[in-house]
């Protein structure tokens, strides 16, 4: 099994057979087709480009590198080529864990998706990028194709740690600089990053296909807690707040699904497609939902 398979539970990464990546990028309603003739890998010649880091060995032309001492790679026709980014939500709260399982976790679920799109689009030979966003600074793969790539991606996945707060906008910079116009940008987070909501914004504003992923704990959703726990906010100094688990349940499922709702309303009237994963969910049933429409 690959290094990047190793990030997908072996389940969910049987799973991802059926699934493509497909943006649909004249209506500016998410993720679904759009049909165009570009060039990218296919069956039809189209031309050569010069080989750049991370190209499958197999699309050089080998005959030509004999004549030339140069390596190009040949490209084709295809149809819907993407430029795929994914932005990481890496500030202090992404760390938080299921009380009734630690192991699960809202930054192990985002590598988790993460990993299965940098897999979709490694599969369709289409570019991909990651962006990482947190209190420990920005960290940016620039867009590229091929195994190499994926596995950068890997390797910066698998040592993000959640710390301190989402950057401020002029942070952010790089980002917002290298992804292109009618790139697909799939933003994961949990939701309560203003920052994440207004770049979320901007760049569908700015003729960026966006989804938002929101991941919540199972601990949200059902709010099973007894007694009376103490709850803290990671991104605060000591910010804590003990509550009778009972008496406050139903105040809260009322609240939090309010919220959830003004949030999915403040997205949709900006073009931007949400999607909420629960961490005691498959990936893969998410990224149904997500792709629903180019299935």
């Amino acid at each position: 099994m690959t290094s990047a398979a190793q990030l997908i539970p072996p389940d969910v990464y049987a799973r991802l057979s059926g699934l493509r990546l497909l943006a649909r990028l004249a209506t500016g309603q998410g993720i679904g087709s759009h049909n165009s003739r570009a060039r990218g890998a296919g069956l039809e010649f189209a031309q050569y480009r010069a080989y750049e880091p991370g190209d499958e060995p197999r699309r050089v032309d080998w005959k030509l590198y004999a004549r030339s001492d140069r390596f190009f790679v040949r490209e084709a026709e295809r149809d819907s080529p993407l430029t795929v980014w994914v932005i990481v939500d890496a500030s202090a709260s992404m760390a938080q864990v299921d009380s009734q399982a630690p192991e699960r976790s809202r930054i192990t679920a985002a590598r988790t998706i993460a990993a299965c799109i940098a897999e979709l689009a490694l599969r369709q030979n289409d570019r991909f990028g990651l962006a990482i966003a947190g209190g420990a600074g920005l960290t940016v793969v620039d867009a590229a194709y091929g195994r190499r790539q994926r596995d950068r991606i890997d390797f910066e996945l698998r040592h993000v740690q959640p710390k301190g707060l989402f950057p401020a906008a002029g942070a952010l910079r790089p980002v917002w600089e290298k992804i292109a116009p009618a790139a697909l940008v799939l933003m994961i987070s949990d939701g309560f990053e203003e920052g994440v909501t207004a770049l979320a914004e901007k760049l569908a504003a700015a003729q960026r296909e966006v989804a938002v992923v929101r991941v919540l704990t199972a601990d949200e959703r059902d709010f099973r807690f007894e007694g009376s726990p103490r709850f803290r906010d990671p991104e605060s100094a000591g910010d804590q707040r003990r509550v009778d688990a009972v008496a406050a349940r139903d105040e809260f499922l009322q609240r939090f699904g309010a919220a959830r709702s003004e949030l999915r309303r403040r997205l949709a009237a900006a073009g931007v497609r949400l999607e909420e994963h629960v961490t005691d969910e498959a990936a893969d049933g998410l990224l149904r939902r997500l792709l629903r429409e180019s299935a």
